[in-house]
This record gives structure tokens, sequence and C-alpha cells, in this order.
């Protein structure tokens, strides 16, 4: 049989004639490296006839178009599309996702996204591939739209890297993954670790193995630090999902070299008494609001609203190190026990956050609503503030409900309640509008100076969050609405409506509870909350908001416009959090060139590579968001780990095939029951019903089923909680139709009574080699 081979960059070049010679301008460029799949300059040049000063303009071009998040490098020299897969490639097996599919991602391409390798797929030559393995795969794209890699060809391993622990003993150094999805551990030769401890927090290399079974040998690269030490949850966090730290000289030496605003180009605000209302630990205050009655005799009963953002752009200037760090970065990320920022402490908790009593640049809306909470108009300044209070949403809440303390009670009649009575006039357009009411249980993990929890508590939902988020939600539309008046181009934050697939399924699991569904009806957001209102007070309240919310897709940031589904609006983007988000900083830089409020607004380059950064920002708030939650697990790991044995009530959240995650009631914290871990009968998964189905008494553990749970393991190191079952299944469904015994446990090729001989059906006879 001949070897196969990676494909070379002119195997994928296209049929289409030769190109007209001479420079091309961007897009025929784009459009040739586009058909080739994956060239380089030299293959480039020789397609245009190039020679001379015009490779040198190639040099320039290629290098923008790289900038601009156009072009991706395949290897030193190769190009290609950015994200684009060739049809074939050699890729790197990175990880296990919840389901146990591997993940892999092409040697190649930094740029380009995570395929599923397809299951059931091994190499003929050798075992099943796994994580750090280095393998030649087809990229083919399903009916669905998402793309799968299919084995071709294990070639060994990769240089992937992992984060684990030190688990030393007589014989060997081994690295345990702390990624609890992966089961892949290393086994260190190098002489530097037998001076490593056990329980030292270490990156390593993937290296190879001689032996076929057994752990792979690994390099060590780093140690990082210690599973044992207060804050080693957030730490595992940031390196295992690469978040980037810290900032380089460069960026420290421009923020520290910022000066505190003037009024020279600004609208004096000082007057206004504005007020921050943010959580009491909050750090940095990037957003204030006031309002009053409108006094415009032609809007009785109407109000005027501020609302006003610190003025990040003035400090943060485009192409400064400052901009290329917080582009990187593209928003903070926030642990129980620390902030990673995306700007600087000097500017995010000092210059740029807007505290009490201290002159603060600002970009200022000022919105007119009627009497209906109807938004009449808006006009947008860039101004000198000075805050008024810094306030908790408790503190304002607590105010509001009759128990002001001695700093609301001065500002309580003249500032809190005009505002209360604002947002309850906003409150009718919200209502009108019938954005989505899915309710989202958050937790709090409280934590001492030294590191440790001492409770874990939910987050209550107080009307003063939902007045800050209505007049957030209110000034990002005027900010998107003001761009797309001034032709100005903009990052929006867009959400698209449920796909049909999702419908479906949310359709076939309220059949479950016999709640009809319209399938064919079009998505709406007052269809959604007329279910969740009608169950809101049923037993299945909870699981049918959970169900609800996955039935929606993720929002994302396009520079495409296609509304925001969710909040149902037609056109939104995100302007009030500067500090923390760079999409909020594209905004303010839109808002200053298209308003002409200075020479600091949006610049060509932000224009040319918007595309590239929304795509960026999105993949990075993923990131951010998975690196959050990974920390929050490890800390409610280790606040559980001393009460394994103990017994808790909790719901049914998710029905996979291999178990059951539950959500205990008293901390909000998920686990496992490992199918195993159910009884001695073996359970089918009924995705449909999004249940566990026993295969003879067909007794049933559906979604959202109250159960009680014993905690058997906690690993702090990983996250990950395994319970057992204490609680007795459902009873069988009399409706649903009884599965065939042993049809799913039937060994491959046993025999089946029902054939007169031969091989299993589907097996073909063949000579013995």
């Amino acid at each position: 049989m001949p070897k196969t081979r990676a494909p070379k960059a002119s195997r994928f070049k296209s049929a289409a004639a030769k190109p007209t010679q001479g420079l091309p301008d961007r897009e025929t460029l784009l459009k040739y490296i586009r058909e080739a799949g994956e060239t380089d300059k030299a293959e480039i040049a020789k397609a245009f006839g190039l020679k001379g000063a015009d490779r040198k303009a190639l040099r320039e071009m290629l290098k923008e178009l790289q900038e601009a998040g156009d072009l991706g490098r395949r290897g030193r020299r190769g190009l290609a599309q950015a994200g684009a897969l060739p049809p074939v490639g050699v890729v790197d097996v990175i990880e296990k996702d919840n389901d146990g599919d591997l993940m892999v991602r092409l040697t190649k391409g930094d740029d380009t996204a995570l395929v599923r390798l397809a299951p059931g797929r091994s190499d003929p030559a050798g075992a099943a591939p796994g994580v750090g393995d280095r393998l030649l795969v087809r990229f083919e794209t399903l009916e669905n739209g998402e793309t799968e890699a299919r084995l071709i060809k294990k070639l060994g391993a990769s240089v992937h890297k992992i984060l684990g622990v030190i688990r030393k003993s007589n014989r060997e150094v081994r690295v345990e993954p702390v990624d609890r999805k992966s089961k892949e551990s290393l086994i260190l030769t190098d002489p530097k670790a037998q001076e490593l401890r056990d329980g030292d927090l270490v990156l390593a290399q993937v290296g190879t193995s001689e032996e076929r079974y057994g752990p792979k040998r690994g390099k060590l690269l780093e140690v990082v630090g210690r599973e044992d030490q207060p804050r080693a949850a957030s730490l595992i966090a940031i390196y295992s999902h690469g978040i980037p730290t810290g900032f380089p000289a460069a960026a420290e030496a421009e923020a520290e070299a910022a000066q505190p605003p003037t009024l020279t180009g600004r609208e004096d605000l000082r007057q206004v008494p504005l007020v921050t209302i943010d959580p009491p630990d909050a750090r940095d205050h990037d957003d204030a609001v006031y309002a009053e009655p409108d006094d415009d005799a032609g809007n009785k009963g109407g109000w005027i609203v501020w609302v006003a953002i610190a003025d990040v752009a003035a400090y943060v200037r485009p192409g400064s190190s400052l901009d290329v760090t917080a582009r990187e970065k593209a928003n903070s990320v926030y642990f129980p026990d620390r902030v990673e920022p995306m700007l600087p402490e000097r500017l995010s908790a000092g210059l740029c956050s807007l505290r009490e009593g201290e002159n603060r640049a600002c970009i200022a809306v000022r919105m007119v609503f009627d009497k209906s909470g109807r938004k009449k108009g808006h006009r947008f300044v860039r101004g000198l503030m000075r805050s008024a209070a810094k306030l908790s949403y408790e503190q304002a809440q607590a105010a509001v409900d009759g128990e002001p303390d001695d700093v609301t009670g001065p500002i309580l009649a003249p500032i809190l309640e005009p505002l209360w009575a604002a947002y309850r006039c906003m409150l009718q357009g919200r209502l009108a509008r019938s954005p989505l009411a899915i309710e989202s249980a958050e937790r709090r993990i409280l934590i001492n100076p030294e590191g440790e929890i001492t409770a874990i508590t939910p987050r209550a939902a107080l009307e003063a969050h939902k007045l800050i988020e209505e007049m957030m939600v209110q000034a990002n539309v005027c900010a998107a609405e003001t761009l797309e008046a001034k032709k100005t181009p903009l990052i929006y934050r867009i959400h698209d409506t449920p796909s049909q697939e999702k419908v479906q399924s949310l359709a076939e699991f309220l059949a479950t509870l016999d709640i009809p569904w319209n399938k064919g009806e079009a998505p709406r957001t007052d269809r959604f909350n007329k279910l969740l209102a009608e169950t809101r007070e049923g037993p299945n309240a909870d699981i049918i908001n959970e169900v609800v919310l996955r039935s929606q897709m993720q929002a994302i940031y396009s520079t495409e416009n296609i509304g925001h589904f969710g909040l149902n609006l037609a056109r939104y983007a995100h302007f009030t959090s500067p500090i923390r988000r760079y999409a909020d900083l594209i905004v303010h830089r839109g808002l200053i060139r298209a308003l002409g409020l200075g020479d600091d607004g949006l610049s060509d380059q932000d224009i040319s590579q918007m595309k590239s950064t929304a795509e960026q920002i999105t993949l990075a708030e993923r990131r951010a968001m998975a690196a959050e939650r990974d920390a929050t697990d490890r800390y409610v790991a280790a606040f559980l780990a001393d009460r394994v044995g103990a017994t808790f009530a909790g719901r049914i959240t998710g029905v996979t095939r291999f178990g059951l995650f539950i959500r205990l009631a008293e901390t909000g914290a998920d686990g496992l029951v490992p199918i195993s871990k159910l009884g001695g009968e073996f359970f089918i998964h009924d995705d449909r019903s999004h249940a566990l189905v026993g295969e003879r008494s067909g007794a049933r553990w559906p979604l959202g089923m109250q159960v009680e749970v014993k905690l058997v393991e906690a690993t702090p190191i990983t996250g990950g909680l395994l319970f057992e079952m204490v609680s007795e299944p459902a009873p069988r469904d009399p409706n649903a139709a009884r599965p065939r015994i042993g049809a799913i446990r039937r060994a491959p090729g046993s025999f089946d009574a029902k054939r007169k001989g031969g091989p299993p059906k589907g097996v073909r006879k063949g000579k013995r080699r």
C-alpha cells in the first residue's frame, strides 16, 4: 500500500484560469488565496508574474491582510484564509469534550477552530488516537453545517501542553491533568523532575512513548504553583484556558503617563448628580446614572435619563501598546478571588473608574422617554462628570425599600426615588417589547483574606439590578442607532433566533410533560415568556426554565446585524463597559468619529480589522466564561471536600448516555451520577424525553426530577463532584414503547437466534490473512 502523505499547498490550488498578470488588488489577492487553500509568497508572486518592486508591494499587502485578521499563518511560510480548513490536513488532538469525543486543531493553524474527530475511527495500524496525538485527517462538512475530521492515519505525538499536578512515588514522577475531561497522564523522566514536590502544579509537554500501552512520556516546561495554595483554582483556570495575564512594559508606561481629565473639548456635567450602583466588592465603576422628570410640556409624565460611561478611548489610543494588549485580552476575566483586567490598574481602578467626588472623563447619553416608557430621542455628549455617590445594589435597594443609611438617606428623595420612578416608566416599554424572561440562578462565593471559602450563597435578584440593566440596555440601543444613522462601522451584539432543531427538541421535551408547543410557528420571545409564566408556579418550573435557556443560541459580536432575539431588539451594541470589554471601546471610538467629538476616534485600521476583531473578542469571551466557570467549580469542590458522605437535595439538570448531572439546591454545585451508580439495570438514553430509561423495568430518570444524592468524591484540583443516587427512579411511563431487551447490551458479533447461521448480519466473509 502506498504511503499516505500530508498534502502540499500546490495540491489545493483551484483549477481556475491563470490570474491576470500584475500586482493584484486586495479582493483579487484574497480570492486567489481562498481558492488555493494554502499557498506562500513565492507561489503568489509566480502566479501573478511579480518581480522587483511588485514583490515588495506584495509583501506589504500580505502583512496588512495578516494584521487585519484576513489571513492566517500555516507554518513558517504558508498562508491561507483565516480559519480556513484544507480538504486534508495534519492535526493535533487537543482535548476531549463532555461526551468524551476528541477535539482536534490544524497543526499549522492557530487561527482555526477546534473540530470534532469522527467517533469510532481508529488507525488500522495501531491503537485509537488520544489527547496529544498528531493525525492526518480529512475534513468533511455535515448536513447541519458543522465540520468533522475523519482519521486517515496517526502520525505520532504532538507538542500539546497540559497543566497537571505532580504525583510522586518511589519509582516514577507522574503528571495528573487538572482537566477532569482528560484521562491522559504523563511520566516525567527528566532528572529535574526528581526535584519536584508532590502537589506541584506544572506545565508539561506531551512527548512520545516507546510503550504501546500506559502513560506517555512528558517534558517539564514550568512550575506554576502548588495545588494546596489558597488561590490555586483561579491560577489553574488561567493557565488551562490560556488567559493572557499582566501587561507589557510599554502598556504599563502608557497607563502611568495618563493624566487626569480637563474640561477641554468636554461638556461640564459635574452639576448632574450621577451615581454609581455596583456590586459591593466592585473595584471598577464604568457606568453612572441619573434621572429627572421631563419639564417639556409636550412630554407630560415623561422622564429624562442620563447614563454616563467612562471615557476609556481618551486613554487607550488606536495602535498604542495599551490598545494592542486590550484587543488581545478582549475582556476582563472575573474569578471569585481575583480579576485579570483588560486594562492596567492605573486605568481600570483609577483614572477610568468613576470614583465618588473625583473628576472623570465620560461619554454620556441623555435619553428622553414618554410616560409609556417609549424612547422619544437621545443625544451623546463627551463630558466631565463627578460621581455624587458610590452605592452597592443592596444599599440602594434597601434605601428605596425604606431602610436608608447615612449615605443613601440624604440622596433618597433627590436622586434615588426619581431613578426608581423613571425605571418603572421604562419598565412599561420593556414589558411591551417582551424580551426573554429567563431566570438564571447565580452563585456568590465568599472568600476570606486567606483565600478560604466561607460560604456559597445564591446571588439575590434585586429591582436595583433590573434598573441598571434596563438603563444600560437603552444606552446600548442608542449607541447602535446613532452609529447606523451616521453610517459608521460598528461591532453589534447579535443573538440569533433559535434553530429549528433546538425548537424541535424543546417541543419534544414539553410533550413529555403534556405541554403543547406548535413546532411550525416561528419562535418569538413572547411565546417563550408565556410558557415560562404559565409554568412558573408548577413543579417543573426550574427545569422548563433550564430547557428554554438551552434552546437559545449564543450571543456573539459581529459586524453584520441580525438583531438581538433575546432582548427583542432590531439593533444592539455594547457601549456601557469599556473598562472591561474591548467591543465597547470600539463603539466609543465610533461615536467619537461619527459625532466629531475628538481626534481619538475610530481609526482606519480599526475599521479594516473590525470583522476579525469581532471574531476574536467572541472567542475570548467564550474563553473567559469557561475559565470563570471552571474556577468556580474548583472552589465549590474544595468547599464540599470535607462533606464527602453527606446527602444533599438536588435536581437532574442534564441527562447523557454516561450518567446524570445533578445540581445541588444548597450551593448550586453541579456534579455527576455515573450510570454505573444507578443500580444493576441497564439504562438507555432517551434523547427525546431527556431521560435515562431502564431496559427491563422502564423506570425513568427524567430531566428536572428532584432527587437526593450522596457525595462520594470531591476533587478540588479538577472541580469534579461525583454522587451516588439515594432516591428511587420514577415509574415507567405507560405511554412509552417498551425497549427491546438486550438490543443495546448485546456484544458486537454475538449470535442472533433468529438467524439460521453464518456471520452476523452486515459482516462479510473473507480469507484469513
